[in-house]
């Protein structure tokens, strides 16, 4: 099944090498029924909408139109840039830049992995922590590592000094990586081992759309007590629970070396039988 393939330029936002404006790339997989429920689908850290298709074929096959993006600067079929890597809140941008311009045939829904997954529920209601954000930038807390840029921390001081000393562009950042990203349209979001670590459990509290939450039980990543059960325990009614086997990690959903035939089919289950009933008009 291979989707129709699209670059969408977002002229509100500029490229990251300045010379035009953002380019949204979107693959789409129309299901066969009339009036389907539209979920658009947002990839990992570094990756593609691409890597995820084992989980959109499926959705489609069960009804649904999926629309995945790649988000500029932070996927493999571009390259990647410093930038994207830190500027989070582009990816939730793209996400409503996509649904403006792809016309859904029902109501709509949002799903991601690991920082797609965080993608997925700001347009829920979930907001990043201005304190967290600027305990990450200014080192006060360490970050996670980014294996897929290891330099990316090198890089961002050498483009813009150190951002302790920075305040002006440190304050900029924080203000729009804190910034409300809800999207109205989004009627429900399903999150796989989503980035929480940063996200602010007073927002959680306030999603008022429904959202299920699964999570692998040896991911080294983004561990589930951090970031995964941020979610679980504090958005109201979340639903969801543990995929996989005792050994799934991270990355068994996207590095071929590394794939999770289990943890992969439970993801599909459970999220056809979510979006199936939080979908239905």
């Amino acid at each position: 099944m291979s989707p129709r393939v699209t670059v969408l330029l977002d002229e509100s936002r500029r490229a990251h090498d300045g010379g035009g404006p953002r380019p949204v790339r979107i693959y789409e997989w129309r299901a066969a029924r009339d009036s389907a429920p539209l979920v658009v689908l947002s990839h990992g850290t570094g990756g593609s909408a691409l890597d995820l298709s084992w989980w959109a074929e499926p959705l489609c096959e069960a009804g649904f139109d999926v629309v995945g993006l790649d988000h500029h600067g932070n996927s493999h079929v571009d390259g990647y840039v410093a930038e994207a890597f830190v500027w989070w809140w582009d990816r939730p941008l793209d996400l409503s830049f996509v649904l403006d311009h792809v016309a859904p045939r029902g109501p709509v829904g949002a799903c991601g992995f690991s920082i797609g997954g965080y993608t997925a529920a700001a347009v829920c209601g979930a907001r990043v922590s201005a304190e967290a954000y600027r305990a990450m930038l200014t080192g006060a807390v360490e970050a996670a590592p980014t294996p897929e840029y290891p330099g990316l921390a090198d890089e961002i001081v050498a483009r813009y000094g150190s951002l302790p000393d920075r305040q002006e562009v440190a304050r900029a950042w924080v203000s729009k990586a804190a910034a409300d990203y809800r999207d109205p349209r989004v009627r429900a979001g399903f999150l796989l081992c989503p980035l929480g670590a940063p996200v602010d459990v007073d927002s959680l509290a306030a999603v008022d759309v429904p959202v299920a939450v699964s999570w692998t039980a040896n991911d080294q990543s983004l561990p589930a007590p951090q970031n995964a059960l941020r979610y679980a325990r504090h958005v109201p009614g979340a639903e969801g629970g543990v995929v996989g086997s005792a050994d799934s990690g991270h990355y068994g959903f996207v590095l071929p070396d590394q794939d999770d035939p289990k943890a992969k089919a439970d993801v599909v289950d459970a999220s056809v039988e979510f979006f199936t009933r939080t979908l239905a008009r």
